[in-house]
């Protein structure tokens, strides 16, 4: 009979779990209770409820994410880079009877240091769907991943993201502006700016100043001010993907659609990769080893 496993995509803010009989997925479900969200709730209790009537003690569950983390359910050590793509399902935690988390990955040295958690799973199923020698990987942090048909060799980290919300929810670029309206015309102008100019940080201002003195309508200041951050990112990270031959975005379809025009403005060609469905691949392949190969497994309980 074929293996039926589940699987966990549990991050700060959601939680969203599939069952699988083997290559069919016979249902999924998603929740608000990320580990930052479980209002008093213990993780092993959220993880009943997400599961009802899926499981029996026997049917493995591998988890991805945050659930790892310091405020997750139990720290799944990080793996340090440069390390094998299979590594990553070899060295899982065990938080209750068949119950894994999948480790995040770390660099440690003096040139860099950086963490990841949750995208190891979906480099892992790029590397099967997509290989590639740079994976970027856009979102709140943004992950710039050097690797190879068999291993993650290095990467970095850029708060692009995490800086534009900062910026328009959080600082004087952003007071007192009106709802914003998507606008291609601001996101290229933004998009050329920075790229001429990476160094940004004297241009902040001047995005405040811009609207300010009018010229730059106060409904595109979001619009402009991506394209500025993903620009200037691009820019800056090109000592990174300067000799690699091919280039893959892991993201959602809007977010991979800035970052192919921004390479693109360099003259730079990317591959697109969907960000559910390479995690999904990856998860997917330590779970289905998990659910077959169990005695294996068992192995790792006992750290």
């Amino acid at each position: 009979m074929t293996a039926r496993y589940i699987t966990i995509d549990w991050g700060s803010t959601n939680l969203r779990a599939w069952l699988y009989q083997g290559d069919e997925c016979l249902e999924s479900r998603q929740s608000a209770m990320g580990v930052t969200r479980l209002n008093g709730k213990s993780p092993q209790g959220v993880l009943a409820e997400i599961t009802q009537g899926w499981r029996n003690d026997k049917t493995p569950v591998v988890m991805a994410g945050m659930i790892g983390s310091n405020v997750g359910w139990k720290i799944a050590p990080y793996l340090s880079v440069p390390i094998q793509f299979s590594a990553i399902g070899e060295q899982l935690t065990p938080v209750a009877d068949n119950v894994w988390i999948i480790p995040g990955l770390c660099v440690s040295r003096e040139d860099n240091h950086n963490v990841m958690r949750g995208e190891e799973t979906q480099l892992l199923g790029a590397s099967q769907l997509f290989p590639s020698s740079l994976y970027v990987m856009p979102g709140t942090h943004c992950k710039w991943v050097l690797a190879d048909n068999q291993q993650i060799h290095d990467f970095r980290t850029v708060m692009t993201g995490e800086l534009h919300h900062l910026l328009l929810q959080h600082s004087l670029v952003g007071a007192g502006l009106p709802e914003q309206v998507v606008c291609p015309e601001a996101f290229n102008a933004g998009l050329e700016r920075g790229i001429d100019f990476p160094a940004i940080l004297p241009l902040l201002f001047e995005v405040r100043a811009s609207h300010i003195l009018n010229a730059l309508p106060r409904e595109h200041v979001s619009e402009f001010l991506s394209g500025l951050l993903i620009g200037a990112e691009i820019a800056s990270m090109s000592h990174y993907f300067a000799d690699q031959q091919t280039i893959t975005l892991v993201a959602g379809l809007s977010l991979a659609a800035r970052y192919k025009q921004a390479f693109n403005a360099i003259g730079r060609n990317v591959s697109l990769a969907d960000g559910d469905t390479v995690f999904q691949a990856g998860i997917r392949s330590i779970a289905d080893a998990v659910a077959n190969q169990p005695s294996t497994y068992r192995y790792f309980s006992r750290y």
